[in-house]
């Protein structure tokens, strides 16, 4: 991946809405060529109003955003043309046939027809036995597919995806994330929106967190998990206890419903983690340890974190 080189750049970003409603607030953001970027927020943090601005589908209030260099207000059919959106509404005729409606959607791009690369993708998709069918003959699942291949029909750089997989079953959300990842070793860039966070884990290079309009966090996903992610050491007690005995309250440390399990978490980046008095401290206490075991914070926990610090 080429670090160095924005393929879309946002400085500056409001959208305020004419009912005062500030959707977006101040939004910086440069989107390297050749990445998978996941925008990370909970319904109406203003990751829609911000794919809209970038696809030309909205206004902007102020700032600017380039796409390759080109600006998308001066140059809007160049930029256009460099961009694939996938929304997140089904919207697509019922009576269309799936090859027409793909194929119709090259042309909108003013691309000349190329049989041979739309029934490539339509392979890809698992959609080419489906090419005669109609529109409304298809499930949910197959029609987002549809959609996918409208995008890709005149071979954007830049694909958007909003809420690719919201409201499809597990199956055919493992099968998008692969080929999202044969998309991005084509070269093309992926932006994705999603609240689940399950998506952005697996898929993603980086992780951009917004609420209320603002672009709260941005960071190689692996960097957001090792500076915000707390580990935990469960700690499996051989026998139950109904309280945390006195000596243990400075350790901050949880009981289970069940009184079997202390959860004490620690900054698994410091040279001291407190562990090792921890336990000569249970010893102490009279406490005999059956098991321990360690884990990490997920990007759940950091979004939770994030948001609620912004709040």
């Amino acid at each position: 991946m080429n670090e160095s080189k924005a393929i879309v750049s946002i400085k500056g970003l409001t959208k305020t809405y004419e009912n005062g409603h500030q959707a977006l607030k101040g939004i910086n953001l440069d989107i390297r060529e050749g990445e998978i970027l996941a925008l990370l927020g909970p319904n109406g943090a203003g990751k829609t109003t911000l794919i809209s601005v970038i696809c030309g589908l909205v206004s902007p209030s102020s700032g600017t955003v380039t796409v390759d260099g080109h600006d998308i207000i001066r140059d809007f059919r160049i930029t256009r043309e460099m961009i694939g959106l996938v929304p997140q509404e089904l919207t697509l005729g019922a009576f269309e046939r799936v090859g027409n409606t793909v194929a119709f959607s090259r042309g909108l791009f003013g691309k000349s027809p190329n049989e041979a690369y739309l029934d490539e993708l339509l392979e890809e998709l698992t959609l080419l036995d489906k090419k005669d069918s109609m529109v409304q003959q298809l499930s949910g699942g197959m029609k987002r597919r549809v959609l996918i291949a409208k995008a890709l029909s005149h071979e954007p750089r830049v694909l958007f995806l909003d809420e690719p997989t919201a409201g499809v079953d597990v199956e055919l959300r493992k099968d998008m994330w692969k080929i999202v990842e044969r998309l991005r070793q084509s070269g093309v860039t992926i932006i994705l929106t999603t609240h689940y966070i399950e998506e952005a884990e697996e898929i993603a290079d980086r992780v951009g967190v917004i609420s209320g309009g603002e672009l709260l966090e941005l960071e190689d996903k692996q960097t957001l998990m090792e500076k915000l992610g707390k580990k935990q050491l469960v700690i499996e007690l051989k026998n139950p206890v109904d309280s945390i005995p006195a000596q243990l309250t400075d350790y901050g440390l949880e009981l289970s419903d069940t009184g079997a399990k202390l959860t004490y978490t620690f900054d698994a980046r410091q040279e001291r983690t407190g562990m090792t008095r921890l336990l000569s401290s249970l010893s102490e206490a009279g406490l005999q340890v059956k098991d321990l075991n360690t884990r990490q914070s997920s990007l759940e926990d950091i979004f939770v974190d994030i948001v609620k610090a912004d709040a």
